[in-house]
């Protein structure tokens, strides 16, 4: 029992933490804070993380209703995901800003940024909700909705200690490191993109025509 609640854990941290990417969110966050104090940031910090977590949490919580409700089936919602998932990995690969010049503007005169653009849509955008609400479907039992919630809530911890503690590795790493690491990143979460699609097209075959598959 616990071992399924701990894989199912482990599972859905893997594959939210690269399309969630709150390495690549920690130089935003602080850019769009220049100039305010630590404990402001803090701050800032705690309610994107709580924002992030209610979003995901209220998206898989709702996942099999929302797709009983729109009719759509867990292959379409993983190749609708796998799509937007790889629209940002390509942004992240030719280091394309993760916010359009008129988001930018609005988040610079904003006071506060934690919902948005922090939580939605940096954070907790369309991939990360399609991954999750394609997870709900997928969850049978009591122990892996609770490994996945588990999982969720561990994101945004993990996401409030590295915008409150980010500072000293945006320094160090400095643009063209910070560059570096978002394109690597990128790189995997091109790949989790692909598989998504993939798997899919895989569901899609198996429902309208099985015996392709035999």
């Amino acid at each position: 029992m616990w071992q399924l609640f701990l894989s199912s854990t482990l599972g859905t941290f893997v594959a939210l933490f690269p399309i969630a990417n709150p390495v690549g969110a920690v130089p935003i966050f602080y850019s769009l804070t220049d100039g305010e104090s630590t404990a402001y940031r803090c701050r800032l910090a705690l309610w994107t993380a709580l924002n992030v977590v209610w979003v995901l949490i209220a998206f898989f919580l709702a996942g099999k209703f929302i797709l009983s409700f729109f009719g759509i089936s867990l292959g379409v919602l993983q190749i609708a995901g796998g799509l937007l998932v790889s629209q940002t990995a390509w942004e992240m690969l030719t280091v394309r800003p993760r916010l359009t010049s008129p988001e930018s503007q609005e988040a610079a005169d904003k006071h506060d940024i934690s919902f948005t653009p922090m939580a939605v849509p940096l954070i907790s955008g369309p991939g990360a909700i399609g991954v999750v609400i394609g997870i709900s479907e997928r969850s049978g039992t009591v122990m892996s909705y609770l490994g996945s919630l588990a999982a969720i809530v561990l994101l945004g911890i993990l996401l409030y200690l590295m915008l409150a503690l980010g500072e000293p590795l945006v320094k160090k790493l400095g643009s063209n490191g910070v560059g570096a690491l978002n394109r690597v990143l990128g790189f995997f979460i091109l790949a989790i993109a692909v598989q998504l699609i993939a798997n899919g097209t895989f569901d899609l075959i198996r429902q309208s025509a099985p015996g392709l598959l035999r």
